[in-house]
This record gives structure tokens, sequence and C-alpha cells, in this order.
């Protein structure tokens, strides 16, 4: 039975992957906030922008922990097909949650609908990328260490939600972002201290890559893509402001519109005379 370490650098993958999940889920709150308060095709881009932030946050936040991942006895590689699948599977699946809640008329079924949706999809995603490691032994699973964790993956997406309908501040927003990024991480190391692994020593060469080969430069893209989306969102205008802005400018466009008052004629001033005769006076003479 192989030792497994699951933080070989300490508190640094921890802690990295929590802010990680923290920064997906507080960029995705906002922008389903964003999302509520917008129709049509604005809707539906702050919904995908939402998804994606999601979706990115908790992939980054497993391979972050992950790169810490280590077995007594074997190297680890990864399957990059798999890798990249549990990616795209954990943004399709958040996207339909978002969307369920961000379309539904019955926000309480389409709450339990969505979170169970997203909260499955998240699980599929961890388990998923954990069928694409690559080591020499068999990996095994505590049943009931893996459905807690699919549990919670399941309460904290229903949260997640839950938090975007109905949480509007932003400190309400950095909180509830704080408790999801606690969850994902509890969900994850719960999954993690679920496996076994029995190390079968052997000379053969891994297939696949390093974790700093392909998931490092990988998380590190997106880690990025979440900081430059968060900016983005901060400096757009929220719905009020605009509502405000253009409330300050319809005083200004109806005044420009009005007719110009005319201005009487003064003497001397391109005013032609009345050729008509004074009363009880003569015509002038020529």
């Amino acid at each position: 039975m192989g030792h497994l370490d699951h933080a070989a650098f300490g508190w640094l993958t921890p802690v990295l992957s929590y802010v990680m999940a923290c920064t997906g889920a507080a960029l995705g709150l906002r922008c389903t906030v964003r999302a509520l308060g917008a129709c049509g095709r604005s809707r539906r881009n702050w919904l995908v922008t939402a998804a994606s932030a999601i979706g990115t946050g908790i992939w980054t936040m497993h391979f972050v922990a992950m790169l810490g991942f280590r077995v007594s006895g074997t190297d680890i590689r990864y399957d990059v097909p798999l890798t990249i699948l549990s990616l795209l599977v954990a943004m399709a699946v958040v996207c339909a949650g978002v969307f369920v809640v961000g379309y539904s008329r019955d926000r309480n079924r389409a709450l339990v609908l969505g979170g169970l949706t997203t909260g499955l999809g998240v699980a599929s995603m961890h388990y998923l990328g954990m069928a694409a490691v690559r080591l020499h032994g068999d990996v095994t699973y505590d049943p009931v260490l893996v459905g807690l964790s699919v549990l919670i993956a399941v309460v904290a997406a229903t949260a997640a939600l839950w938090a975007g309908l109905n949480i509007r501040s932003p400190l309400a927003v950095t909180v509830a972002s704080l408790v999801m990024g606690a969850a994902v991480s509890s969900m994850h190391y719960t999954g993690m201290f679920a496996v076994s692994v029995r190390v079968t020593p052997s000379g053969e060469a891994l297939p696949g890559a390093t974790a700093m080969q392909f998931i490092f430069p990988l998380a590190v893209g997106l880690g990025s893509y979440l900081f430059i989306t968060s900016a983005f969102v901060a400096l757009s205008p929220t719905t009020d402001e605009r509502s405000a802005s253009a409330s300050a400018q319809q005083p200004v466009r109806s005044a420009a519109h009005q007719p110009a008052p005319a201005s009487p004629a003064r003497p001397g001033a391109g005013a032609l005379p009345d050729p008509r005769p004074e009363r009880g006076g003569h015509a002038p003479t020529t």
C-alpha cells in the first residue's frame, strides 16, 4: 500500500487552490447578479461568463490541489485528453445549472434541479480528473467517503445557485464566495481521502504528462483568465449605475430637443418699417 501525500508542498497548494475556488465563486456570483438584472442577449452573456468562471474556478482548484498529490513508490502522470474532458464537463454542467436558474420562472424547482445537476457534474469532474491519473499500481475508493463527497458537491452547488438568486451586496457576495470556496475544497479533499493506492513497482515508463508539464501551465492560464475577467466585471457598470446614468442624461436630451424661443425684433436690427399710416395721420408723400 503506497503512502499518499496530499500536500507535498506544505500549505502552498491547499491555500492556493482555496483562493482559486473563492475567486471563481465570487466572479460567478457577481455575473449571476448582473444576469438577473439584464435581459435578452445581455442576460445570456452574463450567464455564460458566470458558468465559465465557476467551472474554471472549480477545475483549477482541483488540479492546483493535485499538484501536491504524491504516492510513495511510483511516479504520477496525467492523461491529457481525459484531463481536458474534465474541464469541459465542469463548464458544461455548471452552465446547465446556471441557465436553469437564470431562465426558470419557478425559482424553487429550478434551484433544486440546478443544484442537483451542477453538484453531480462537479463530482463527475473530480472523479474524471482522478481517472486521468496514471501510476504504477491500482487505485481504489472508499464508497462511504465517495458518497459524502458527492453530497457535499450537491449541497455546495445548491448553495451557490441560491446565493446567486438572493445575494446582491458586494459584502454578502464576498462572504458567500468564502463559504463556497471552503465547501468546494472540502468536497475535493473528502474525495481524495477516499483514495487508496496499492503500488506495483515497475520500471516501465508511464503514459501521459507530468503535473508540471501540463497541469501547471494550464492552471496558470485559467487562473489568469479568472483574474482578468474579475477586473472586467469590477470595472463594467452595474444595472443600477446604467439606469442612474440614463436618468441623468434624460433631462439634457429633452432640453436639447426643445425649440429655441423667438426673440422680439429690435429697432435697427433688420426689422422692416410698417408701411401703414398712423391712425389720424396722413400717408407719407413722395
